[in-house]
């Protein structure tokens, strides 16, 4: 039973991806195509370094697209409903605390729109996998590669 990994994205992190990959499949694809129009107009392709440069850029363009289109296909949306949440699941903002420190608020989402510094952690973390499925007032117990933490989940919205 080989089931495809599910990666999940919320409508905000989907349709960012999809305005990559029109701009990748319009504009940027357009402009290497010049590239390598220019590029093999100079002549002598074995030694022209614009060439071997634009046929790299072409493939790594190509791969994103790829990439991306696999992502949005196999995607599973969250959607974001406003109010407060019995338990954390992705999608949803959660405020915890660590003994000692001030509160964090984290919004769960999937790996490929986490972005720790924004707030934005993935399921797939520590700290998110410690998260889901629990209550306001569990403390839960994260391994880090910090160490060991305990967050108090104050908050579930």
């Amino acid at each position: 039973m080989n089931e495809k990994p599910v990666t999940y994205l919320t409508a905000e992190g989907a349709a960012r991806l999809k305005a990559e990959l029109e701009e990748l499949k319009g504009p940027q694809r357009e402009a290497l195509a010049r590239r390598l129009r220019d590029a093999i107009q100079m002549g002598d392709l074995s030694e022209n370094a614009d060439y071997h440069k634009a046929k790299e850029d072409q493939a790594f363009l190509e791969g994103r697209i790829q990439e991306l289109e696999y992502i949005l296909r196999n995607a599973e949306i969250i959607e974001a409903d406003d109010g407060p949440k019995e338990v954390v699941a992705i999608g949803a903002r959660v405020t915890v605390q660590e003994e000692g420190f001030e509160p964090e608020v984290f919004l769960l989402v999937g790996a490929k729109e986490a972005d720790p510094r924004a707030g934005k952690i993935s399921n797939e973390s520590p700290i998110g996998q410690a998260l889901l499925d629990h209550r306001v007032g569990d403390i839960v117990e994260a391994e880090t590669p910090g160490g060991r933490i305990r967050l108090k989940i104050l908050k579930i919205e």
